[in-house]
């Protein structure tokens, strides 16, 4: 029955997600039925993107993704883009954010987006959209400069909704969700 979502779930390198809570997810926009995050997440993302008109400009490149989901990146990754750049950019099956449900990658909307780093710049849009997400709950996951920390590379398009107040205070002191929960 009615057990509260966890939104301060750490999945990392070292901690594996174990699914122990049913999932709610919903689709993110009417336009984009496929990608999925929790209930509480998209309502929060709805909110953020109705103030600032973001859907026009901001297209939802990723969300929730089954274990087998990311299991075919990894592979796919591997095979297209080496180890290197693999661990880097893509978590270990089972150690990603996105099964969770609370992770979107975001990328600006343009002809080409790339799957596994959409362009999300520190400017205009998607600038204004980091500045507003810690006031409903989301994050920047992956900040430069944290990389020994998150054990992933700088990913500007990755956000993570924590809620509310743990996205404020996270933001407003620097701290990951790794050091946050620490």
């Amino acid at each position: 029955g009615g057990e509260q979502m966890n939104s301060l779930i750490l999945v990392n390198r070292r901690h594996a997600y174990s699914p122990d809570t049913k999932q709610d997810l919903i689709s993110v926009h009417e336009d984009h039925p496929d990608i999925l995050l929790e209930r509480e997440a998209v309502c929060a993302l709805s909110s953020i993107m109705e103030q600032l008109g973001g859907w026009e400009f901001i297209v939802p490149v990723s969300g929730w993704r089954s274990l087998e989901e990311q299991l075919e990146i990894y592979a796919k990754s591997l095979q297209e883009n080496g180890p290197e750049f693999t661990a880097k950019f893509v978590a270990m099956p089972g150690h990603s954010e996105h099964q969770t449900g609370l992770a979107i990658d975001l990328g600006l909307r343009q002809p080409d987006i790339d799957f596994i780093r959409p362009a999300f710049p520190y400017e205009g849009i998607c600038q204004k959209f980091r500045e507003l997400a810690p006031a409903f709950g989301f994050i920047e996951r992956y900040p430069a400069g944290k990389e020994h920390i998150t054990g992933i590379a700088h990913e500007p398009w990755h956000f993570r909704y924590v809620g509310m107040p743990h996205s404020e205070i996270m933001t407003f002191k620097g701290l990951t969700l790794e050091e946050y929960l620490a």
